[in-house]
């Protein structure tokens, strides 16, 4: 498993830096830099929402990967051994990136 640091502090699934979620979905088919790339997991904290509901916060994460052009992607696994999610006030997933990203575009 990849160790994730999130510093989306509008997603449900964030708590202190760690996700409650259990496991994340990185987009971006094409990218080629991490702005192109998105947690696609990411859902905007609401008032009524709280991380109890959806799990426990944990350093490590299981990462599906959907950016080809990634280094760390192996088949559609993030290989990694940490990543980081940015984004800071998103409140779409296309306003978060995996900071991580090390295209290695053909």
């Amino acid at each position: 498993m990849t160790q994730l640091k999130c510093s989306v502090k509008n997603c449900m699934y964030n708590e202190e830096h760690l996700c409650s979620k259990g496991d994340i979905t990185i987009g971006g088919n094409d990218a080629s830099k991490p702005n192109e790339t998105c947690c696609e997991s990411f859902r905007e904290r609401s008032d009524r929402m709280t991380n109890a509901v959806v799990g426990h916060p944990s350093k490590n994460v299981s990462v599906r990967c959907q950016a080809t052009n990634c280094g760390f992607n192996e088949n559609c696994r993030c290989s990694a051994e940490e990543i980081g999610i940015a984004g800071s006030n998103a409140c779409s997933c296309g306003e978060t990136e995996c900071a991580s990203f090390d295209c290695h575009c053909k």
